[in-house]
């Protein structure tokens, strides 16, 4: 069953394109087609909430024109999962972001969680999410290997290292039967972890992928999608139409 998926990285640099590219390749169905973009403008990384707020219109831009090119699903490439409810209410394709899809695949995996991110500044609103997304009570625990979103690629070993660290420590101390990786820049360490910590280890890359593979095929099979009562209603073309949205925000409905 065919699929045209849209993966993009919220930040103003190609940097991951290739490498995420490459990497979910390998993993990807064998009839899934998958593209990977990025922003000419903004900031590298999210790690602050200010960023995150500068590339909202982008994100949502490009979801809308995937669902016009026929895709049929986009992922937002960021453990923040940062306007996905937004695109949700917007779009009539299938769109998934790291956080909700692993917290998703963790509570089958074990009964307990623990999320590994590069600092304790991005844990209050990670945990927002756990608490908005209703399984605080599966989180075991945060733990922060004090390194920053554009240093994991570049210092492999000791990302490895610490990561592993801080997974010993949320298993035997914090008591998590699942490890996520929080940061989609964390892509390509968890068979390594797996091996040397004995549980599953959970990609951000990979999960929001496989998820978006899934919802696809559900819908293709059954006709399922998001709701459009309550939180996913759409707003109403007129109102889009006659309060010139489109020409005020260069943003084709």
């Amino acid at each position: 069953m065919s699929k045209k998926i849209l993966w993009i990285n919220p930040v103003g640099t190609d940097l991951f394109d290739r490498p995420i590219k490459d990497y979910l390749n390998e993993v990807k169905n064998s009839d899934t087609y998958l593209e990977v973009i990025s922003f000419k403008r903004g900031p590298h990384h999210l790690e602050y909430q200010f960023y995150e707020s500068l590339v909202g219109l982008d994100i949502l831009r490009s979801i809308k024109l995937a669902e016009k090119d026929g895709y049929d699903a986009a992922v937002i490439g960021c453990f923040y999962d940062p306007f996905l409810s937004e695109a949700r209410e917007i779009s009539n394709i299938v769109v998934t972001a790291p956080a909700e899809s692993s917290f998703a695949i963790a509570i089958s995996l074990g009964h307990k969680f623990s999320i590994l991110v590069g600092r304790r500044k991005w844990i209050p609103q990670m945990e927002e999410n756990v608490i908005k997304y209703g399984l605080k009570e599966r989180l075991a625990s945060f733990r922060s290997i004090d390194m920053g979103v554009l240093e994991f690629q570049k210092r492999k070993e000791e990302t490895e290292k610490r990561l592993i660290t801080e997974a010993k420590k949320a298993i035997e101390e914090d008591g998590a039967e699942v490890i996520i990786l929080g940061c989609t820049a964390e892509f390509g360490f968890y068979k390594k972890m797996e091996e040397k910590l004995g549980v599953p280890v959970i990609d951000a890359t990979i999960a929001p992928l496989k998820y978006a593979e899934f919802l696809v095929e559900l819908k293709k099979v059954s006709g399922i999608s998001h709701s459009r009562k309550g939180k996913y209603e759409m707003p109403l073309t007129e109102e889009i139409k006659n309060w010139n949205i489109e020409e005020h925000y260069q943003f084709k409905w």
